[in-house]
């Protein structure tokens, strides 16, 4: 029960960079939107498509910055709670240097340092933790995390290789909702808010194999047919903030800040004196 729990925190960090697209399979479609979004303005007057494909471009090339965000899903036993803050680098795949904060479902809610490579994820669980053997780091294959969330071993590179700021931006752009709902303030700056629905059916379409028969699993139980996602942007062309809302029997609302775009993220794995690898890993 634990490890399918630290499985979860950790593909719950990476949803949270890139929503529910993270899930993408690397295809760009942010030419495939309809003429629902191409109609829509922006408040400079321009075409919605138009400026959310400059903030696509914008975004993903930036190839850093830094995330402060939130996750709530609720469930038959309350309220889980995932937080999610620190740096991420998708100069290379998507690596990460976080600290994550699960809470509800028997979580005990403590920040966990966790540092996201291109094949493992390393978790500062403390010393005391069992099996450590005295070490404070605990590394976690991505194979062995992909097996316990029911994928294949290639699961979690798989999203990690594709997720990024910008791909948000590009499922909206595909569903052909998106419109531009007006100025509004993020983080003290001027940003333009976007606002469209995506359909189950264009998400999955968008998936790999067993990303998509895990996905559906997730949305089978909590009877979610579509999601709403706005994306805020700044006149810098640059995402700032992301929300994503999903109803059903188990509703999920999260909520994403970007800033400070470019930046430096250390995602050196910690020292192998200090780690210790997670059993079955």
């Amino acid at each position: 029960m634990r490890s399918t729990r630290i499985a979860a925190a950790v593909a719950g960090a990476v949803i949270l960079v890139g929503g529910l697209s993270a899930c993408n399979d690397g295809g760009k479609s942010s030419g495939g939107g309809s003429s629902s979004s191409g109609g829509s303005r922006d408040a400079a007057g321009g075409s919605a498509a138009d400026a959310l494909k400059a903030a696509q471009s914008a975004t993903e090339g930036k190839k850093s910055a830094k995330i402060d965000g939130t996750t709530t899903t609720t469930t038959p036993n309350g309220q889980v709670k995932q937080a999610s803050k620190g740096g991420l680098d998708w100069s290379q795949g998507m690596r990460m240097n976080v600290e994550n904060t699960m809470s509800g479902g028997g979580s005990p809610g403590k920040p966990i340092k966790a540092i996201y490579t291109q094949d493992a994820v390393y978790m500062n669980m403390g010393a005391s933790m069992p099996g450590a053997g005295g070490k404070p780091w605990m590394k976690y294959t991505y194979a062995t995390l992909s097996k316990q969330l029911g994928g294949s071993g290639t699961l979690f590179q798989d999203v990690l290789q594709n997720a990024n700021p910008s791909q948000p931006i590009e499922l909206l752009l595909a569903s052909g909702t998106a419109k531009a709902v007006g100025k509004e303030d993020v983080n003290g700056a001027q940003a333009t808010h976007y606002s469209g629905t995506v359909t189950m059916d264009q998400l999955s379409g968008k998936l790999s194999k067993d990303l998509r028969d895990m996905l559906r699993k997730q949305l089978e139980k909590g009877g979610a047919k579509s999601e709403q996602l706005d994306v805020w942007i700044d006149s810098n062309n640059l995402l700032v903030k992301k929300v994503e809302k999903i109803g059903g029997k188990q509703p999920s609302d999260s909520t994403a800040l970007f800033t400070d775009y470019g930046t430096k993220v250390d995602v050196a794995p910690p020292p192998a004196s200090q780690t210790a690898t997670a059993p079955g890993a």
